[in-house]
């Protein structure tokens, strides 16, 4: 199959790598002229812009929008006047969910399919493969479901429990339902995983100064035991064990740690729901702590200590 990508930052490129290496066409387009000439050197054919890549497919088009959900309006904005009722545009960004409805009905008043994929991989989609959740018309994701099934780890990639065919769950990439729901899965897994990773770094900040120990807990050690046979085993705990080989102290880290809007939008939709979200509400609020954030809260309680006490801060 033929498919137009536009983006080729960390995962985009690496996409355009995997679906070509499962045997597709890809035509692509980034706004940095070496992005594209580097793609091209694996077998890509290179556009120099959105109405480029559109005169390059073959109708009826395909396109995956790989860009930043800042900046996802501004490239349907490029590219949509150079497209034609039966064309697919796929956002595989992480786009905010409400986003997408708006966004596919006006692509469909002019007969142009939108489908939103949440895509989970990172930089190891290319070797690992890309967890997919898709949102949008039955018809437009079957379709698509080549791409799918070249972008997805297959079924080998996690133990079966299931019995009966291999379902396309299981295979790496599954239809959530109508526009949105595929970003709103994307949403939610990007906040479990805020949470994921702050119960890992609470918890080996604890080991580092944790009483009980003659000498300083070697880290990594106890990071590569709870690889084998632990209940808290993951991937997550894979690439800890990595960072902590790598970087014992990890000194070559500030600790400054960005949110890129999932978090934020899955805690507002728990409260649009009153569903208790606590554990994502406080991994987030962790995140913006790490920022300094809450350096004139902190300067505050010191100065009410002072005030109903006396107490003085430490030097001081």
């Amino acid at each position: 199959m033929q498919l137009g990508m536009i983006g080729l930052g960390r995962m985009g490129a690496n996409m355009a790598r995997r679906l070509m290496a499962g045997g597709h066409q890809v035509v692509a387009f980034d706004r940095s002229a070496d992005a594209v000439a580097e793609v091209a050197r694996h077998g890509a054919t290179g556009a120099a812009s959105a109405s480029d890549l559109a005169a390059r497919l073959s109708v009826p088009r395909a396109v995956w929008l790989m860009v930043p959900a800042g900046v996802v309006d501004a490239a349907l904005a490029d590219l949509s006047p150079h497209l034609a009722a039966g064309d697919v545009v796929v956002d595989g960004g992480n786009t905010r969910y409400t986003d997408d409805g708006p966004r596919a009905r006006a692509l469909a008043a002019r007969g142009i399919e939108y489908v939103d994929v949440g895509t989970s991989g990172g930089v190891w989609g290319l070797e690992r493969g890309y967890c997919l959740m898709i949102g949008g018309t039955p018809s437009a994701v079957r379709r698509l479901e080549p791409i799918f099934e070249a972008l997805a780890p297959g079924p080998e990639a996690a133990p079966r429990q299931r019995s009966g065919p291999v379902t396309p769950a299981e295979r790496g990439f599954l239809h959530c339902g109508p526009h949105g729901a595929g970003h709103f899965v994307k949403m939610v897994h990007n906040a479990i995983e805020y949470g994921l990773m702050a119960a890992y770094a609470e918890g080996f900040n604890l080991l580092k100064h944790g009483e009980p120990f003659d000498e300083p807990a070697d880290l990594g050690a106890i990071a590569e035991l709870w690889r084998r046979g632990s209940v808290i085993g993951s991937w997550l705990l894979d690439l800890t064990a990595r960072a902590l080989e790598r970087h014992p102290s990890l000194d070559a880290f500030e600790g400054h740690v960005a949110d890129s809007g999932e978090g934020r939008w899955a805690v507002h939709a728990a409260l649009e729901a009153a569903v208790p979200t606590p554990v994502m509400a406080a991994a987030l609020f962790a995140r913006f702590t790490s920022r300094g954030e809450d350096d004139f809260a902190n300067r505050l309680l010191s100065a009410l200590r002072y005030e109903f006490g006396g107490h003085r801060e430490p030097g001081a």
